[in-house]
């Protein structure tokens, strides 16, 4: 599959650097890295497939453009849209068009993530009772500094998009009960701290997001009937720990099972790899997650500005 690159940014190198042979040109209005600065002029026989690291402003028009033109894309989370049903409507295009459209979650490729996924379908912990999720960074200051980062909702779209996703791929479908626990702007105009849950998923679910975090971290604590589930950092922050603690009768120290990974972030690669068999299996585009998680977002992000 012959791919372009719209963006050529932070997002837009690494996956240039993961497309490898794939890659036939980039896309970037400012950027002289780029072949072309208009993702008009490149010519439609030279690719079959986008990775679209672009704002959220014109990404409805731009894969508007893409799959109606047959090509299958990839496009950085989240897939925002003006309406509901801009994004019902690209959905329509790419199952009529037979292309696939997705959106980027990486984190769902992070090792630990799929081992979460598939104890949770297991079984083995019984009833979820309460997942917590902790995702911090320490890029406050960058995005004060940013001409167009800090503003908005802050930090809950841009994490928060993440937090969310991870949820619905681990429980399956939630209802959009979620609320604003806290919103807090310690250094920057837009929210730089948020915390929301819902006590009416299934399992009660807590998510605190931040940019305040100075060395940055992510943790997970499941706990359920027969014992609990928890994740200490990322890859790419390394060492990633994943403990699993069975629950002793009627009490007691419980049994620990432990899995500790030091290596570089290996979702960019499998997610691109899973893209690419997506396409090639000809899966039909489901865009029910994003507009899930644009209704939540938005609703949310409404209350945080305010």
């Amino acid at each position: 599959m012959r791919v372009i690159v719209v963006g050529l940014g932070i997002q837009g190198h690494k996956r240039r650097r993961f497309a490898g042979a794939d890659f036939v040109a980039a896309v970037d209005p400012v950027n002289p890295e780029a072949q072309y600065k208009s993702a008009y002029d490149v010519p439609l026989a030279d690719y079959d497939g986008v990775l679209a690291c672009i704002p959220d402003e014109p990404k409805v028009e731009l894969l508007s453009y893409f799959l109606s033109n047959g090509k299958h894309v990839l496009v950085e989370k989240p897939l925002w849209a003006p309406r509901d049903e801009d994004i019902i409507e690209l959905e329509r295009v790419a199952r009529a068009k037979n292309v696939v459209c997705a959106t980027a979650y990486n984190h769902r490729f992070e090792p630990h993530f799929l081992r979460m996924k598939e104890l949770i379908s297991s079984g083995r912990l019984g009833r979820i009772y309460s997942c917590r999720m902790f995702y911090g960074n320490g890029t406050a200051r960058l995005v004060r500094e940013s001409a167009w980062r800090d503003q908005g909702a802050g930090v809950l779209p841009d994490l928060g998009s993440h937090l969310l996703d991870t949820c619905r791929y681990w429980f399956g479908d939630l209802t959009d009960s979620f609320r604003l626990l806290a919103c807090n702007r310690f250094e920057n105009l837009a929210p730089d701290h948020v915390v929301i849950g819902s006590e009416e998923t299934g399992p009660r679910i807590e998510l605190e997001m931040t940019l305040c975090m100075w060395r940055n971290h992510f943790t997970c604590d499941i706990l359920a009937e027969k014992g609990t589930a928890h994740i200490e950092s990322l890859c790419k922050w390394g060492p990633s720990t994943f403990t699993l603690r069975t629950r002793m009768l009627p009490s007691g120290r419980p049994p620990e099972e432990m899995v500790t990974l030091v290596q570089e972030d290996p979702t960019w690669a499998v997610e691109y790899a899973h893209f690419k068999q997506m396409v090639e299996n000809g899966v039909p585009t489901d865009l029910s997650n994003d507009l899930w998680l644009q209704r939540t977002l938005g609703r949310l992000s409404t209350e945080a500005m305010r």
